[in-house]
């Protein structure tokens, strides 16, 4: 008989859930038992945590479970946000900003294609930065995340509006980012980071 490791199944299922967390309901779905059975599953799972040394927790918050870091652990994690915001953005971020806010709304995907490489990373940057947010989910099939600007984003650097953005110079061949039309855009960010 197969023994299987509920609670680590549903570790990882939390963790990739993030911010949006998992109810009993979608567990008990996604490991096709009762919610009564998913229900022990999660009580177990949070009782290892406390009982532990560990640095993150399992939690209830209007309705759904997520994982989240023991408030005893707080000064640290500001140190860790302090230190990473000081640090200026990498040209991977400053494209992929420059795109999110001539283009915006758009989605990863879209982003991925005018790059030509993946934005997960530079993405997770800006969200972390506040510089960019997800502003709803796109129609069709996998409703994406769509990113814009956010207000921090235009206090940053010295905007009162998106409108205010240099122009980018028209070209028919293609949409000015892979040519390098953004450079006066990405000339305004490194002066403003450095």
């Amino acid at each position: 008989m197969e023994v299987i490791n509920w609670k680590g199944i549903l570790e990882a299922l939390l963790f990739a859930a993030g911010d949006e967390g998992l109810s009993v309901k979608q567990i008990a779905s996604v490991l096709e038992i009762t919610e009564y059975q998913a229900t022990d599953i999660v009580e177990s799972l949070k009782e290892e945590y406390v009982s532990d040394v560990r640095g993150i927790q399992v939690v209830e918050i209007a309705g759904v479970y997520q994982m989240t870091t023991k408030k005893e652990h707080s000064d640290y994690l500001k140190k860790l946000v302090e230190t990473s915001s000081t640090q200026g953005l990498s040209q991977a971020a400053l494209e992929t900003l420059a795109i999110i806010a001539y283009k915006q709304p758009i989605t990863r995907a879209e982003i991925d294609e005018i790059r030509g490489v993946k934005t997960e990373r530079p993405i997770h940057t800006l969200v972390t930065k506040v510089l960019i947010k997800e502003v709803g989910r796109a129609e069709g099939s996998g409703r994406a995340y769509l990113y814009g600007t956010t207000k921090e984003f235009l206090d940053y650097f010295g905007l009162n509006s998106i409108d205010e953005l240099p122009p980018l110079a028209d070209n028919s061949d293609d949409d000015g980012f892979e040519s390098g039309e953004a450079d006066l855009f990405f000339e305004k960010f490194q002066q403003t980071i450095e």
